[in-house]
């Protein structure tokens, strides 16, 4: 039952990867924190934070499909490291408008938005490289330890981002961010160099219609977006944190409640043994969907900031159940030519809910109250996710090869 390490032990690439991206996501996610800390302290408006989800938005949806489309044309390994070393920069941007008297808050928009577009060159790469690394029959364990590093750097990055904030202000939370970059750009040096991609006859634009294509045959691929989509576009609860918060304590109150989502994701990998055995995935992509909207329901409705925690933390469980079965069906359904492609397509759909989540949440919770916005979406979502499953009996039904 317990999580399978079996990929780490074998292959000296994957190693090196994990542990470079799991320094990198530490840093990520005291920034993930800080960004909507420092708007809501700017601006003390719930719409403004969650407007940062529509200005991270256009660039996945600008740069996802071309993204995946140059991971599977130049070598992805130089990609992550160019990616590695431009997010950086970034990030020290950010810092240097924390130092200002007044800082801008266009500048963080502008930013922010730079960032995502970065990152829809950086994540198709790093999940194409990803599937190289290891062998079919370790596509659900890899799943797994990917999902523990990002359950771990989700939990340590605010926990750390709250008391950085603290202690220090919002400089050294992104200074932190900025000093990690350094571990991934040395792990992914250390690597060994990857081939490079067939060069390809088509135009980037060309590659990137091929693999839309390729996606829309597939109803188990469409099936993983929607459901996806469906779920955090109304239960995605992350914008109403910085208020949520304050009502309770100071910014270590909300790296509490940025990490306890996360802490559930923690406790689904660790137990996450089981994944392998699992043939009909569908059904469980669905299921634990629908369980994330009924535990953000719960944390609207919860009296208590403990018990409110305790909600998110079940949700974070069941969202770390579906991303690593829908992980499992891209995984078995995708060809490694188009790996790139697809994991941008993949990287729009798993980012659009969340952003427009955080859109719709701020601007509900501005107009009514943050407990309403939580509850409301928490049963739009479940609603949501049983249309689509009805609406899409064969990804109800899905079940991959044994590879």
């Amino acid at each position: 039952m317990l999580i399978d390490l079996g990929p780490l032990k074998r292959h000296r690439d994957f190693r090196l990867l994990f542990i470079g991206q799991l320094i990198s996501f530490l840093g990520s996610m005291v920034s993930y924190m800080a960004v909507p800390y420092q708007v809501y302290q700017l601006t003390r408006s719930n719409a403004w934070v969650g407007a940062l989800g529509i200005a991270q938005l256009v660039p996945v949806l600008l740069f996802g499909l071309l993204g995946g489309a140059y991971a599977d044309r130049i070598n992805r390994r130089r990609l992550i490291l160019s990616c590695e070393s431009a997010m950086a920069a970034v990030v020290a941007l950010l810092l240097l408008n924390s130092l200002l008297p007044h800082p801008s808050l266009l500048a963080i928009f502008v930013l922010v938005a730079l960032l995502q577009a970065v990152a829809a060159f950086h994540t198709p790469a790093m999940e194409a490289v990803t599937q190289k690394l290891v062998d079919p029959s370790e596509y659900a364990a890899a799943g797994a330890l990917s999902g523990f590093r990002g359950s771990a750097g989700a939990i340590a990055g605010p926990l750390l981002g709250g008391v950085l904030i603290a202690s220090f202000g919002l400089t050294g939370a992104y200074l932190f961010d900025f000093l990690s970059f350094a571990g991934a750009v040395v792990c992914v040096a250390l690597m060994r160099s990857t081939p490079n991609p067939e060069v390809q006859p088509h135009s980037p634009l060309h590659d990137a219609a091929l693999g839309a294509r390729f996606a829309l045959s597939k109803p188990e691929l469409i099936g993983t977006y929607l459901i996806d989509i469906a779920a955090m576009l109304f239960a995605f609860p992350v914008a109403l944190f910085p208020a949520l918060s304050l009502q309770w304590g100071d910014a270590r109150m909300t790296g509490v409640l940025f990490s306890s989502m996360a802490i559930g994701s923690l406790i689904a990998t660790l137990l996450s043994g089981w994944s392998s055995g699992v043939e009909r995935q569908g059904r469980v992509v669905v299921i634990a969907a629908a369980v994330w909207g009924l535990f953000v329901l719960g944390a609207g409705l919860a009296p208590t900031p403990l018990l409110v925690v305790l909600c998110l933390v079940v949700a974070g469980g069941a969202d770390m159940i579906s991303g690593l079965f829908r992980g499992i069906i891209w995984n078995h359904s995708v060809p490694n030519a188009m790996r790139g492609r697809l994991a941008g397509i993949a990287m729009i759909s798993y980012m659009t809910g969340p952003l427009l989540g955080n859109a719709r949440a701020g601007w509900v919770a501005s107009f009514s109250t943050v407990a309403f916005s939580l509850w409301s979406g928490g049963l739009a979502c479940v609603v949501a996710v049983v249309a689509t499953s009805l609406a899409f009996p064969k990804f109800w039904e899905y079940r991959s090869a044994p590879g």
